[in-house]
């Protein structure tokens, strides 16, 4: 079946003929013909690049050596790009699509140009409880909204006129996820710690994290990353508004915590059981840290993050630094 894609490429093909040929003076016949025989030829390479794989749905997902990881990766190269509708130029401006087919093509797969298009290629994947990094998260019926899932409930996506290429949570069920990359299931794990966490002033804490994760079941990852957008791995760290310690404990929530914030050991343990208490309540790591920065009446008030900027800015900073592992 002919793509919207497709379409539009017989259309483009056939208006520049038209106009090519207005312009030309032999007989009737002649030109009718010619155009008939360079009309054939144009819709030829059509059914061609679509039996090929490039537009054909179950054809794509089979690009060898590419990961999905890599796709978050290479899509993580655009955050802060401004939205542009219908822009496919990063250093103009993206749409949502634009940004998909962007990152993709840049791998070596090319995809439509539209998100209702996109949505149809490679494999369906049935729930995002089964989604990998890299799927392609669709939203609306018809399809207007597409996304690159990045694992852990977010994706990186170009949202709206007046926003910027940036990682937010999947805000509502996809209408498709769709699994462009037919690799093997991702290679992090839960006990994994992103590189950064192993030198440096993290590299003091990394067992602590391993540890506290394992005992509460929170990602480590995302104890070193909290760690490390709160106090920069400063043990005696204390904030404008009171917040203490490594992981910037308020003193009320220490004491409820039954922790010593300045303690290291006790505020990595007391930080996750907070987050593994927000997991629990919120079911996604977006709002849990929502929760740990803003509290968790802001994000059960706000029935999502809160719209505070200093919130958001530091959910996307805190699974920036732990997404090499999540």
């Amino acid at each position: 079946m002919t793509t919207t894609a497709g379409i539009e490429m017989i259309a483009s093909r056939v208006a520049a003929l038209q106009a090519q040929f207005a312009s030309m003076t032999p007989s009737p016949a002649a030109t009718q013909a010619a155009f008939a025989q360079a009309l054939d030829s144009a819709t030829s390479q059509l059914s061609a690049t679509t039996s090929a794989g490039t537009l054909s749905p179950a054809s794509v997902g089979t690009t060898s050596g590419l990961t999905g990881d890599a796709v978050v990766s290479q899509a993580r190269r655009y955050l802060g790009v401004p939205y542009l509708w219908g822009g496919t130029d990063p250093s103009k401006g993206l749409d949502c699509s634009g940004l998909v087919q962007l990152v993709y093509g840049q791998l070596g797969v090319q995809l439509p140009r539209v998100a209702a298009d996109q949505a149809r290629m490679g494999q369906p994947v049935a729930n995002l409880a089964d989604a990998r990094p890299g799927d392609l998260v669709a939203f609306g019926s018809p399809v207007d909204h597409i996304g690159i899932y990045a694992g852990n409930g977010v994706m990186v996506v170009a949202p709206h006129t007046g926003t910027s290429v940036q990682i937010e949570p999947v805000y509502e069920t996809p209408t498709a996820i769709r699994r462009i990359v037919a690799d093997p299931a991702p290679t992090g794990t839960a006990d994994s710690l992103p590189a950064w966490a192993s030198s440096g002033a993290a590299a003091a804490y990394a067992p602590l994290f391993t540890a506290a994760g394992a005992k509460y079941g929170v990602p480590p990852a995302l104890l070193a990353a909290v760690a490390r957008a709160e106090s920069g791995f400063n043990p005696g760290a204390v904030s404008s508004a009171g917040a203490q310690g490594l992981m910037q404990l308020m003193p009320s929530t220490a004491q409820g915590l039954g922790v010593n914030p300045h303690d290291p050991a006790q505020a990595i343990d007391g930080a996750a059981r907070l987050l593994a208490n927000n997991l629990h309540t919120f079911g996604s790591v977006p709002l849990a840290v929502a929760a740990y920065n803003a509290g968790a009446g802001a994000v059960s008030r706000y029935h999502g993050i809160p719209p505070y900027p200093e919130t958001q800015a530091y959910v996307q900073r805190v699974l920036a630094y732990a997404g090499e592992a999540l």
